[in-house]
């Protein structure tokens, strides 16, 4: 079975939207062939672009033959974009010649994976953005290696901006629960909103599922199976109370109760579109909450997963 995006609004494919990649390497783990200490590998994913080296953000290798730095995303991801730092205080032309690999081997330290890019130069401070086959290359180990004698890489921050592998199917109607429905004047704003064929925000224009005013109110879906999700994404309203989704608690488990499932992840802003990684995380069911008095509003709800038991495949 494919990895499969389990149930989606389509305003995300053909309709002009992005999705909101975020950069998946702060949450990756970063080793390089060698170091000068204290300049670890992890400082080039402390998610600051301080390109100063004595402002302890920068990695740094020893001078050695081919030098090279990884990150382990932690799953497969698509890549769309790959920023890179470069020193600000000395040195950029140190960077001059470094590649960017990406893919799934660690054969040779992950350095015979398929070519990114070459970076020609990067100028002292700047960041510059490759983008790698048209931001379809998929991988979960991205390599920058320095070609040649008696080099040192020191990178400032490397960004990777990507997400999970998917296909897209929709949900029925029936999958689709909230603890209550919040319908004035017959607006239909049932549990099925949130993923329905929409392509707005609006909860005036009925692309919104909406709950009472109540304590803890819920929303539930049933995925039909156990899948691992990779990924959660949430659309928010923005005709109005975009706030009223700060707080709601992301849960994935195999209960009915969302009370029983453990979180993925807490919902901190009033973005418009946020993706939440839920490192493989098992369940049937996904379910969003608000452990406080309020309605829970939401305008649209995607999962990224594969089934449990079957074979990974990328799309």
């Amino acid at each position: 079975m494919v990895s499969t995006v389990l149930f989606v609004v389509p305003l995300l494919f053909g309709l002009g939207h992005n999705y909101p990649q975020p950069n998946v390497a702060v949450k990756g783990q970063a080793v390089q062939s060698s170091t000068l200490y204290p300049a670890a590998a992890n400082r080039a994913i402390d998610g600051r672009r301080d390109t100063y080296y004595t402002e302890s953000s920068c990695s740094h290798t020893q001078e050695e033959t081919a030098p090279w730095w990884r990150v382990d995303l932690g799953q497969i991801f698509v890549v769309s974009t790959i920023k890179v730092t470069n020193r600000g205080d000395c040195c950029p032309e140190r960077l001059d010649g470094a590649q960017i690999h990406i893919g799934n081997s660690l054969q040779n330290n992950g350095n015979n994976n398929p070519r990114c890019a070459t970076i020609t130069h990067i100028p002292l401070g700047d960041t510059f953005s490759f983008t790698c086959e048209s931001g379809k290359m998929t991988g979960r180990y991205v390599n920058l290696v320095l070609p040649g004698d008696k080099k040192i890489l020191t990178l400032c921050e490397v960004e990777v901006y990507a997400k999970p592998p998917g296909e897209r199917r929709k949900y029925e109607r029936k999958y689709t629960h909230q603890s209550s429905s919040w319908e004035p004047d017959g607006t239909p704003a049932g549990a099925y909103k949130a993923v329905k064929n929409c392509n707005r925000y609006k909860f005036t224009q009925y692309c919104c599922s909406r709950t009472e005013e109540e304590w803890d109110p819920w929303w539930r879906v049933d995925l039909g199976a156990v899948y691992r999700i990779s990924a959660v994404v949430i659309y928010n309203r923005k005709d109005c109370c975009s706030d009223y989704i700060t707080g709601a608690k992301i849960k994935i488990g195999k209960s009915l109760s969302h009370k029983d499932n453990p979180v993925c992840a807490t919902v901190h802003s009033a973005d418009l579109d946020q993706a939440f990684y839920c490192s493989e995380m098992e369940g049937q069911y996904v379910s969003l909450n608000i452990p406080q008095k309020i309605n829970l509003t939401i305008c649209g709800v995607e999962v990224f997963g594969s089934q449990v038991g079957m074979s990974f495949q990328h799309i």
